[in-house]
């Protein structure tokens, strides 16, 4: 990521590690993909072997905590793909899904007000 994209971010990255199952709209499927970071807004995961997928491809995302006895899932789309990792938007989550992720960002975040200020950005966004 550029350092002028980096400036831009309007929702902090949270380095966290974890898997997600990752399947693509038209089919393509890669199970257990090690996420790189997450935030409110979507995430990064390492690119898998055979990725094919393009910008703007739309995925369905099942990011797995706790050994899979949280799942979040999100429908997300490719926003960049670099070397070695795949950043996606996310595009629609449920209600408990936010809820989880809400609540892992604000406990790895540290910072309440930081915290409002993107959730405040992403009812925005919608």
């Amino acid at each position: 990521m550029s350092e002028s994209e980096h400036s831009q971010r309007r929702f902090q990255r949270i380095p966290f590690s974890a898997t997600a199952n990752v399947h693509a709209i038209k089919g393509e499927l890669h199970p257990q993909c090690h996420v790189v970071d997450v935030s409110l807004n979507g995430l990064l995961i390492e690119k898998p072997v055979g990725w094919i997928g393009a910008i703007g491809d739309e995925y369905h995302i099942d990011l797995l905590l706790n050994n899979a006895e949280l799942v979040i899932k999100m429908q997300a789309e490719v926003a960049h793909i670099d070397n070695g990792t795949i950043g996606f938007h996310c595009s629609l989550i449920d209600l408990e899904s936010i809820s989880h992720l809400k609540r892992l960002v604000e406990l790895n975040l540290g910072d309440e007000d930081l915290l409002h200020r993107e959730l405040a950005a992403l009812i925005h966004d919608s």
